[in-house]
């Protein structure tokens, strides 16, 4: 087991076939006691209730409003006394084109994808230091990398992006306090978001952009956290791990 007996916060991490939920089911089944955050408090404890072994817990928590992160923080240290791992992958997305973008739609992405990140992590990172152990895993996209995507405009893009270098920034100031930090860049992952949205033409357009010559799985993404998450990834900090099936290859 990867994870043995480790403290893993994960956010956004109720809905049935997200990212999130498949990342606790997977850490759990590697030893873990796993902290669902969600919006949903009844979904997140409901999901929590649903993982592989005992000592898991379900939290309401908006990512966007610092009081709730250091609340949801609070509860978590007070429950397991420690943190060791932290998955910063809330998000939500938008498809619309550069002129649709409205200051509210703007706010929305960059509160959710991009402040969130820094309000979950900043609620940890204390408790990191005086441990001086632990590591930050967060998700950002390829649409950071490649400028826009399928189902994300360029608010998203602009979001994740700065996921990338908030993360790489953490890194870099966290790394002397044995606090590691690092991203996941999924590709076009079949999920609640993406499910109900392909159509068989679009799906085939898709894929002959894919060396792989297949969509994501939310698994996929989940093996990559655990990575990260675990003592196979110690001498890793400031990366980025691509999980797009080559859909971006690039130096």
């Amino acid at each position: 087991m990867l994870l043995k007996d480790r403290i893993a916060v994960i956010s956004g991490a109720a809905s049935p076939r997200g990212i999130g939920l498949a990342t606790a089911r997977t850490f759990a089944a590697h030893g873990a006691k796993v902290v669902i955050l969600d919006l949903d408090a009844q979904a997140a404890h409901t999901a929590a209730a649903s993982l592989e072994g005992a000592g898991h817990l379900g939290l309401a928590c908006d990512v966007t409003d610092k009081s709730a992160c250091e609340q949801a923080a609070a509860q978590v240290l007070q429950h397991y006394q420690r943190i060791d791992v932290l998955v910063n992958n809330a998000g939500v997305t938008q498809p619309v084109k550069i002129m649709e973008i409205d200051p509210a739609s703007w706010d929305r992405i960059m509160d959710v994808n991009l402040r969130g990140v820094l309000y979950l992590s900043q609620a940890f990172i204390p408790t990191f230091r005086a441990q001086r152990s632990g590591a930050i895993a967060c998700m950002s996209s390829v649409s950071a990398q490649r400028g826009g995507g399928i189902f994300g405009g360029p608010h998203y893009s602009a979001a994740k992006a700065g996921v990338l270098g908030l993360a790489k920034a953490m890194a870099r100031e966290l790394g002397p306090d044995n606090v590691r930090v690092n991203c996941v860049t999924p590709g076009l992952i079949q999920t609640d978001i993406t499910g109900d949205k392909l159509t068989p033409q679009l799906r085939g357009e898709i894929l002959k952009g894919i060396p792989l010559a297949r969509l994501g799985q939310a698994q996929d993404v989940a093996n990559a956290y655990l990575f990260l998450a675990s003592d196979l990834s110690s001498y890793i900090t400031g990366a980025v791990i691509d999980v797009n099936g080559g859909m971006l290859i690039h130096g």
